[in-house]
């Protein structure tokens, strides 16, 4: 082989490179899928929200089924309103349950749909209702803490 090929292959195999640690960024920014998505959009209102972004995953059993279009507060009642976009092809029921869940221990945060029992489907526009917010961990650990101090330094066992 002559230098130029040479010179070719390595140019190629750098591109390929490229193109690897391109795709790798955009997968781990959540924006791998290029594509706009086409589905219905509902909301539900979370006192605590965690750490969830937009762009988080939202998950039926482990399946992804849409993602979160984006997350403001309502002046009001204080609560994070959550909009979120799920696949046109997937159909929940009214009564189901949405949950702020982390992935792993300290992993990112996502949105859990629990399927419910309801007859009717949730349409585009629709609010879930029974909602469950984010488990921060700090406050675990305090409420931990706390208790242990409570209980005194003679109380073991």
């Amino acid at each position: 082989m002559n230098k130029k090929g040479i010179e070719v292959m390595v140019g190629c195999f750098v591109l390929l490179g490229l193109a690897g640690l391109l795709f790798l960024s955009l997968k781990a920014a959540n924006l791998a899928s290029f594509g706009e998505r086409s589905g219905y959009v509902v909301t539900a209102r979370f006192d605590n929200i965690g750490g969830l972004k937009p762009r988080a995953p939202v998950r039926s059993a482990g399946v992804t089924v849409g993602r979160v279009k984006s997350i403001t507060l309502d002046a009001k009642t204080f609560q994070g309103v959550v909009t979120m976009e799920l696949d046109r092809d997937v159909k929940f029921p009214k009564d189901s349950s949405a949950k702020i869940l982390t992935s792993g221990l300290l992993g990112d945060q996502f949105i859990g749909i629990e399927a419910g029992g309801d007859e009717k489907d949730l349409a585009a526009g629709d609010v879930i209702a029974s909602t469950q917010s984010a488990v921060i961990l700090e406050n675990l650990i305090g409420q931990f803490l706390f208790n242990k101090a409570a209980e005194g330094p003679g109380a073991s066992k």
